[in-house]
């Protein structure tokens, strides 16, 4: 790996750091740069623009956080009723908030109609249905697929919930299940 690929991986596993500390909204250039441990303008260097540099933090995130989720999963495919409660106390670990309180900062954004942040969250989005179809035992492929965005949907009320301080809720929807 080039110099210029390993300072550029640097760079990035810093500002993934920052933003699961500090959020996407404390994420200015100046404040990436700072987190970067470099200047603005080195930052633009590795980066086109402020968007690249988000969307590359974004994937590092992403792929930190699907290690963890397969990390403590099954090694093997369950069916949903299995996989979901597991899933469910692993996203609601207080370890990982700070990627789950991305995910919604990411929607919020979305959600007053950002481009940028609606198709990123798009793509982040499909990728965890990549994922959880890789995780799902299923009669077939279109089951799966299904099952995985059940699974999403699931995992997305409970975030909602526990943002807004329902676990109570929570916890009582997931006694039924």
């Amino acid at each position: 790996m080039a110099k210029s690929e390993n300072r550029r991986s640097e760079i990035l596993e810093r500002l993934a750091d920052h933003v699961l500390a500090d959020g996407l909204s404390a994420s200015s250039l100046r404040a990436l740069a700072k987190a970067a441990n470099t200047s603005d303008r080195m930052l633009l260097y590795y980066f086109k623009d402020k968007n690249e540099i988000i969307t590359a933090t974004l994937d590092a995130i992403g792929n930190r956080l699907e290690g963890i989720l397969t990390q403590r999963t099954s090694s093997q495919p369950l069916p949903l009723e299995q996989l979901r409660p597991r899933l469910l106390k692993i996203v609601q670990d207080d370890a990982l908030w700070p990627y789950m309180r991305m995910w919604l900062e990411i929607s919020a954004f979305a959600a007053q109609g950002d481009d940028f942040y609606r198709t990123v969250g798009k793509q982040l989005g499909e990728q965890f249905l990549d994922w959880g179809a890789r995780q799902l035992e299923s009669t077939s492929p279109k089951k799966r697929k299904s099952d995985a965005a059940a699974l999403l949907l699931t995992i997305e009320g409970v975030l909602l919930l526990k943002s807004v301080g329902m676990d109570s809720a929570i916890k009582d929807a997931m006694s039924r299940a």
